[in-house]
């Protein structure tokens, strides 16, 4: 029984104020750090996640948990972070909202990959999309290739908008 009693692990020491203010600026920090990881992959690779990609994500997100709690299994830690989290990216929202070239800097903007039948290599090159996902794009919108597109669009969130030729 004394045994038994000795293998229950005991309650996590209480958290004062201050702990969580300082878990909820860890937060802010991951989230920053974050933001700025996901901008440098880049549109594409973001817009194409695997299953293995989304078993890194979970991964990530277990890893992101314990940095902003310092894993203290605590209902308020878990709460001021989420809290947090959610806030952060509400005035990430209201500061973005109205300010394009801000907002094109942090969260990027669309770029035009073919005008007029004309494939622009240098910003294909930048974006690191091949020739391959360019005219699968267009078979995708019914054209037979590159030439007959007016103009292809890869948007921020990763797709390839294509407008073909009148």
């Amino acid at each position: 029984m004394i045994g038994l009693l000795a293998s229950v692990p005991k309650a996590p020491p209480p958290i004062s104020w201050e702990g969580v203010e300082v878990q909820a600026i860890k937060a802010v920090i991951v989230v920053a750090f974050l933001l700025v990881g996901f901008r440098v992959f880049g549109k594409r690779e973001m817009s194409q996640l695997s299953v293995y990609d989304l078993a890194m994500l979970f991964a990530l997100s277990n890893a992101v948990q314990n940095a902003m709690t310092a894993g203290k299994g605590n209902l308020v830690v878990g709460l001021a972070v989420s809290a947090t989290v959610v806030v952060s990216a509400w005035i990430l929202t209201k500061v973005l909202t109205g300010r394009p070239r801000l907002e094109a800097r942090v969260i990027g903007s669309p770029t035009i990959l073919v005008h007029d039948g004309q494939v622009l290599v240098g910003r294909m090159r930048r974006q690191r999309i091949n020739d391959d996902e360019l005219d699968a794009a267009c078979r995708a919108h019914g054209l037979d290739s590159t030439g007959d597109c007016a103009l292809a669009v890869l948007e921020v969130d990763g797709s390839i908008s294509v407008v073909p030729r009148s």
